[in-house]
């Protein structure tokens, strides 16, 4: 297993860590989330398709992954940048860990990056393209090459290569995380 992972952004600047999840490449759009926790719904929601998500909170995977918070059927971003994931899943509902979840689903992850320093990288000079690799014994000079703007409109609708356009996306169509479903419904329709 590889012991070094890269995250190198479009205008060059590059991040080494260690790979986190599914040993391989994955590309997108790298973007950053705040949020202190909620990173399973974040992984299943349908609008980070294709996205590489970088969570700013020091610390993600420490509850696990458990079947009743997933957004959808499977998870949509691309790849998954954290400072540090927890080896222990310390929930009662947990059905697995975020590394093997990752794992399992083929999502390339990094970890032991500076999530801060990439996420005021990322404020600067806006989202932009990316790509992690734990793969490469080192990342190739220059920057992500390639056309620009990897935003939803570009990226396939599935794996299976259809592409995505946001007419697509409908309230019945999977397009929408499971719990906005649940939310607009009036609560005696509610399924439990």
């Amino acid at each position: 297993m590889s012991e070094r992972a890269w995250l190198v952004l479009r205008d060059g600047r590059t991040f080494r860590g260690r790979p986190l999840g599914a040993i391989g490449e994955a590309e997108g759009e790298v973007i950053f989330n705040t949020a202190m926790s909620g990173y399973q719904e974040i992984l299943t929601d349908p609008s980070y398709r294709g996205q590489i998500v970088a969570m700013t909170y020091p610390m993600i995977g420490n509850y696990g992954i458990n079947s009743e918070d997933i957004e959808s059927r499977r998870p949509w971003a691309n790849g998954f940048i954290v400072k540090e994931a927890s080896s222990v899943a310390s929930n009662f509902r947990a059905d697995t860990g975020l590394d093997e979840y990752l794992r399992r689903h083929g999502i390339v992850g990094i970890q032991d990056i500076d999530t801060r320093a990439l996420t005021r990288h990322l404020r600067d000079h806006g989202a932009q393209d990316g790509i992690i690799s734990s793969v490469e014994a080192e990342p190739a000079q220059g920057g992500v090459r390639g056309p620009g703007g990897s935003g939803a409109g570009d990226v396939p609708d599935d794996r299976r290569g259809r592409p995505h356009t946001r007419s697509r996306r409908s309230f019945t169509g999977g397009g929408v995380a499971r719990g906005r479903r649940r939310a607009s419904l009036p609560r005696d329709a509610r399924p439990d």
